[in-house]
This record gives structure tokens, C-alpha cells and sequence, in this order.
């Protein structure tokens, strides 16, 4: 007997749901379960990567991503929306340039290169002053305060700098160039998260400064290592649009498949 044609069409439609249930709402979850299961590094192409232990610590035979203000996680993606202008700290958190001084000091610590960094202190905190003067902008100079913590000089134009922060606001805030280089050894995108807090790139500065570290550590020469480096920097797009990056998830992929065939051949 022949079914009416809409008891057939709402037949199909069913069909073509329980179908389209297993396929994707099953079998396709489990398959990205059992590729995430198979050993070595996983994660999407597009997304910066955390390359550090449980503790937060970089693992040093990775090369390391840029930082993310989102934690690497594409749920919280998102930028700080803090700009050149932010650098006096608060109870509640450290200003841009104080972050940026701090990242500067770690990956110099890390990478044994001078994390030194104009406006910033030895001690990784941006170098700050609110400056008073007699008659609030002009005038002789009345009081002088370090405001990101301890002072960092003794005096400024002859007033004693006291460490900060300051009681009362109204006094100009001075960043202080200090003597470190005009151009650190530490990259801008290795202390300066993207405005999204997920590139997957970084600057092939960035990259080359990471090489004697991850060479050393994966008992490679480092020639090798930028050979692989260069096989994952892609260029500008269009040829003019952007800066060249690094792929960093595909290049510590590489890394660990170049270390996975030496053992399988016994080196």
C-alpha cells in the first residue's frame, strides 16, 4: 500500500535526522576524541598554544607562543584594551608597561639574553614618576615619587625621589627612559599579547631568538632547527599585507616528529 505523501515526507525527514544524528552528533565527536588521543602535540591550526607545565612554567624544548590575555582559550578570546598611556599600576593590577617589563625580564631569564627594556626598571616594573611642581605644571619642583613601588633613582632635577605610591594624585606622570638599549634583545610579540589573545604566530625574531635554547635542549644543530623554522614562516599576505609569522603548533610538531623518527632509527 502506498503511503500518503506527507506521512512519506515526514518519514524521510526523520530517517535523514537519525542519520545525520549518528554521523555528526557520534561518530564525528568521536573521531576528533581518538585524533586528540594520538601521542604528541594536538590543537587547532588557527588558535595559539600554551607550550608550559602544570605550574605555568615554559617547557623548554618548545618553542614558545606570544602571550594571551585569554589564557589560550577561544571562549575568552579578547584583547586587554590597554594602550601606551597605561602605565601606573594599582592595587587591582599591574599596568601595560609593568607587564611588559616583567615578560621582557622572564623571556631574557629564559632565552640568557639582556631582558633589559627602555622605561622599565632592573626589576621589571615600568620606571614611573609623578613629578609636583609648585604651581601644578609649572614651577620649581616640589615633591618627586617613584609611583610603580621602590625608587628607581635617587633624585630627579635635584628633588629626592621617594617610593611611591604617591598620597595624593595631581602631580605629572614622567616615564623614565633609563639605559637600557634603544632596541632590546627581547622582541615586541614576545611581550605584548595580539588583539585577539590567539595568533598561532610569532615574529621570526621571535623565532631566531629561540633557537639556541630549543636546539640545545632537542640535541640539535641549530642550523637544523631554523631549516624547520623556515619551512613554517609563511610570508605577507599578497606579498605586502602584514609581517612574515611563524607557525609555532606546527613547528614544535615538526620538532617532535624529527625527535620520534631519531628514536625509531636509534640515534
Amino acid at each position: 500500500m502506498r503511503l500518503p505523501a506527507w506521512l512519506a515526507q515526514h518519514l524521510a525527514a526523520l530517517r535523514a535526522l537519525l542519520v545525520l544524528t549518528v554521523v555528526l552528533g557520534l561518530a564525528y565527536p568521536l573521531l576528533l576524541v581518538g585524533v586528540g588521543k594520538i601521542p604528541g602535540l594536538a590543537g587547532p591550526v588557527l588558535i595559539g598554544q600554551s607550550f608550559a607545565d602544570a605550574d605555568g612554567n615554559p617547557v623548554p624544548k618548545y618553542f614558545q607562543s606570544r602571550p594571551s590575555v585569554a589564557g589560550y582559550d577561544p571562549t575568552s578570546t579578547g584583547a586587554s584594551n590597554l594602550g601606551p598611556e597605561d602605565v601606573v599600576d594599582t592595587p587591582d593590577r599591574q599596568s601595560l608597561l609593568t607587564q611588559v617589563c616583567a615578560r621582557s625580564l622572564a623571556v631574557g631569564r629564559l632565552e640568557g639574553v639582556d631582558g633589559s627594556r627602555p622605561y622599565c626598571t632592573g626589576d621589571g616594573v615600568g620606571a614611573v614618576l609623578e613629578v609636583f611642581r609648585r604651581d601644578g605644571l609649572t614651577g620649581p619642583i616640589t615633591r618627586v615619587v617613584a609611583v610603580n613601588g621602590p625608587a628607581f633613582v635617587s633624585t630627579y632635577q635635584g628633588v629626592p625621589v621617594e617610593a611611591g605610591p604617591a598620597a595624593v594624585s595631581g602631580g605629572v606622570i614622567t616615564p623614565i627612559r633609563g639605559d637600557a638599549p634603544a632596541n632590546p634583545a627581547v622582541p615586541a610579540d614576545a611581550v605584548t599579547a595580539s588583539g585577539s589573545g590567539l595568533d598561532p604566530h610569532i615574529s621570526p625574531e621571535y623565532a631566531a631568538l629561540q633557537v639556541p635554547r630549543v636546539a640545545a635542549e632537542r640535541g640539535l644543530p641549530e642550523e637544523r632547527v631554523r631549516e624547520l623554522i623556515a619551512g613554517h614562516t609563511t610570508g605577507r599576505a599578497l606579498g605586502f599585507l602584514g609581517e612574515p609569522g611563524v607557525d609555532v603548533l606546527g613547528l614544535n610538531r615538526a620538532l617532535d616528529g624529527l625527535a620520534q623518527a631519531r628514536a625509531l632509527d636509534g640515534e
